[in-house]
């Protein structure tokens, strides 16, 4: 089988990844004979100010909600197990926490943490995080060269389109830098955290994220497969 001839310009590959995943979903939906839930209308979310965000980040809201940098890192970096927060869009942002404070994110450090905030507050520090640089470059061309032993490169550059499997820069950028407001940046992600949150999807503790791909991709997914793509990625950053 061919593989479709995908556009050089970074921007136009992403749009059309997109748009042959949701052409995939539907398909599946119309196989199964099943149809998507109806969602309610969204409530408009507040508007985030990032200047009350940096006090949240640092100062948190005693004494209930601890700084943000208490765990992960002064400039959001990441620290341990505790993963970078810099790199994504304030929307994306702003999900997770709303996620963690409704219990449709499982996690028992980050619940507390988010029901003590409310949604302005949860605005407010997202907004503020979004605006940290991540130290992720974009390259200026797309990688390209993957060969079919390097499981991470081909996984980030290609995917697996066979098991339904796409490539993470479909979504997440050429260099896994993030894209737009709902794509979050995961070249800086460790091997463990990133395995942890597939679990995760796995298990049904993390909703199904942008476009509804995250928890089919997981099911996917070997813990050799996620080594793989996170080395990848660790390996460009040097």
């Amino acid at each position: 089988m061919r593989l479709l001839h995908m556009p050089k310009h970074p921007a136009l590959r992403v749009g059309i990844g997109a748009v042959l995943w949701l052409a995939l979903s539907a398909t599946a939906q119309a196989q199964s004979g099943s149809a998507p839930p109806a969602s309610a209308p969204a409530a408009a979310a507040p508007a985030g100010n990032a200047k009350a965000g940096q006090t949240l980040m640092t100062a948190g809201v005693p004494p209930a909600v601890a700084a943000c940098t208490s765990c992960h890192g002064q400039n959001a970096e990441g620290a341990g197990a505790f993963p970078p927060l810099t790199g994504s869009g304030a929307a994306y942002l702003r999900a997770q926490l709303d996620a963690f404070a409704d219990g449709s994110r499982a996690n028992p450090i980050m619940a507390p943490i988010a029901k003590g905030l409310n949604p302005q507050q949860r605005a407010d520090v997202s907004a503020y995080l979004a605006s940290l640089p991540s130290g992720i470059a974009r390259p200026a061309t797309p990688p390209s060269g993957a060969k079919p032993g390097d499981a991470g490169a081909w996984l980030a550059q290609r995917g697996r389109m066979g098991d339904g499997v796409p490539a993470c820069a479909s979504c997440h950028g050429p260099g896994g830098e993030g894209v737009g407001e709902h794509f979050p940046a995961i070249a800086h992600l460790s091997a463990a955290y990133m395995q942890e949150q597939v679990e995760a999807w796995k298990a049904g503790k993390r909703g199904p994220g942008p476009l509804g791909l995250m928890s089919g991709i997981a099911k996917k997914l070997s813990s050799d497969d996620v080594k793989a793509v996170a080395a990848y990625y660790a390996s460009r950053a040097k």
